[in-house]
């Protein structure tokens, strides 16, 4: 962990280190049992936590105190990383597999973490209800959907002024039309790419600027099916 943390030019406090190699050490105990991961063990370090915590180091991303949801977070990438990583970040996470929510609540007493809630839900249902809806200051997600479909699930949850962020490879590129038309019916303005580290990984940062339409996010399982894209 601390190799593959300098590796990628992260410094962290010691005790946020000792959270993440117990983190890992349930990860790879758990993950025998049931399906979190398909990444070698001898890679996860790397390609989860490190590339989980290079946003928080860009100036502004993720300011102190900021309001958080994970948005499918699976096994908790990015946002469990995130959360053991800074105290002061107030982390939700969303998933829709009861299992793995298991899993990250047993993470959470492990590393005795007080900043975390974890949701058993779907983006669709939790993004319409009231007491989550335009209510974090940053939604993320982390290889999950392209990114018209990102923008659906995860502007719902944004105050005005707050910003989707969101884990992508080189094929981003490929998304930015449809993602961008996504982003303006969601109340969106265009996303802006920032490079981090080596491999083409970015993050895709979406401001939102207006109030979502009452009518998005669509019910369970429409944004996938029908994803929003660019008028023709």
């Amino acid at each position: 962990m601390k190799q593959a943390l300098k590796n990628a030019g992260i410094q962290l406090p010691e005790t946020a280190v000792l959270r993440l190699e117990k983190y890992l050490a349930l990860l790879i105990e758990w993950n025998k049992q049931m399906d979190l991961t398909s990444v070698p063990e001898a890679e996860m370090a790397e390609r989860h936590f490190a590339d989980s915590l290079l946003p928080l180091f860009q100036e502004g991303l993720f300011p102190e105190g900021c309001r958080v949801i994970d948005v499918g977070t699976g096994a908790g990438f990015p946002g469990l990383v995130m959360a053991a990583a800074r105290d002061d970040i107030r982390m939700t996470l969303l998933e829709a597999q009861q299992k793995r929510c298991i899993f990250l609540q047993a993470v959470c007493d492990a590393l005795e973490l007080k900043n975390v809630t974890i949701i058993h839900d779907r983006a669709e249902t939790l993004g319409k209800k009231e007491a989550h809806r335009e209510q974090y200051d940053r939604a993320v997600a982390r290889a999950v959907a392209p990114m018209n479909v990102l923008c659906e699930y995860l502007l719902p949850f944004v105050r005005v002024g707050g910003m989707a962020v969101c884990w992508k490879g080189p094929q981003v590129e490929n998304e930015k039309e449809d993602g961008n038309a996504a982003a303006r019916k969601l109340g969106g303005e265009e996303m802006q790419l920032m490079a981090m580290g080596q491999g083409g990984h970015v993050v895709a940062c979406v401001e939102k600027t207006e109030k979502t339409l009452p009518q998005y996010p669509r019910k369970n399982g429409i944004p996938t099916k029908r994803p929003l894209k660019k008028d023709k």
